[in-house]
């Protein structure tokens, strides 16, 4: 981590002043195009613009982790729907449907550095397995030939995050409900949530409740306030009907105990 500089995100002051100080020494910016580590956290207008064209100036090269977000959000990813080219993308087991594999690519001269067309040598225990493989080609057949999909999965996530503002302001629950596509959030605070530190102020507590009380109305979410929920095109509309249901409840028996 020595060699590792933390910056916070949907700020570009920080990011500028860096660059400005040691510019030279910065190999690349890594993030995620849409933060899912704390919770779904989008980012503001302009912020991955800022960051292409900071990097740009200063030939550092700009990295997505779309582990979360690739093929999730669009087809082309979080990339694709903030029109926004970074020069690297990682991805994960979402392009082996669901199985352990994972991928990077980019730019041209930067993927013929990797053997066995350039010096530096990459394996894995796993790379290239022919069940992942072909799970993943599959998946990937299934989203090409399903145009609507992404349409479908964006007014599934805009219906059950309208929903949970709803519940929460019948429930007098101080709540903010980020979402990006199929990604979304319940944070236990007034907010706006656009960092970590806005995010950090939820109430972990008041979130513990909700998460027993959904889990007792059968609906399992991520166990920690600080990860991403993810809605499935599997869902029908009887299980976004129950999700809500069941998020009004839990709502109220959140807001009730102490």
């Amino acid at each position: 981590t020595a060699d590792t500089l933390t910056l916070p995100f949907n700020d570009l002051e920080p990011v500028r002043a860096l660059f400005e100080q040691a510019g030279s020494e910065i190999a690349c910016v890594i993030l995620e195009p849409v933060a899912g580590n704390m919770g779904c956290v989008p980012p503001a207008p302009g912020f991955l613009e800022g960051l292409r064209q900071i990097t740009r100036d200063h030939g550092a090269i700009l990295v997505f982790d779309e582990v979360m977000t690739g093929f999730r959000l669009a087809q082309g990813g979080a990339q694709q729907l903030y029109g926004v080219v970074p020069d690297m993308t990682t991805l994960g087991k979402i392009i082996g449907g669901g199985l352990p594999v994972g991928a990077y690519g980019g730019r041209r001269e930067i993927m013929d550095c990797v053997a066995p067309a350039g010096p530096v040598y990459q394996a894995g225990t796993l790379s290239g397995n022919p069940l992942a493989v072909a799970a993943g080609l599959e998946t990937l057949r299934m989203i090409q030939e399903d145009p609507a999909l992404y349409e479908r999965l964006e007014a599934r996530g805009r219906r059950v995050a309208e929903a949970l503002r709803h519940a929460a302001s019948e429930a007098g629950v101080p709540a903010t409900v980020n979402q990006a596509g199929s990604m979304l959030t319940l944070f236990f605070t007034p907010g706006p949530v656009r960092d970590y530190p806005s995010a950090k102020s939820s109430d972990t507590e008041r979130f513990a409740r909700f998460f027993r009380a959904m889990l007792e109305r059968g609906v399992y979410l991520p166990p920690s306030q600080f990860e991403a929920a993810f809605l499935s095109d599997a869902m029908a509309d009887a299980d976004i009907d129950h999700l809500i249901a069941a998020a009004r409840e839990s709502l109220r028996q959140a807001a009730r105990q102490p």
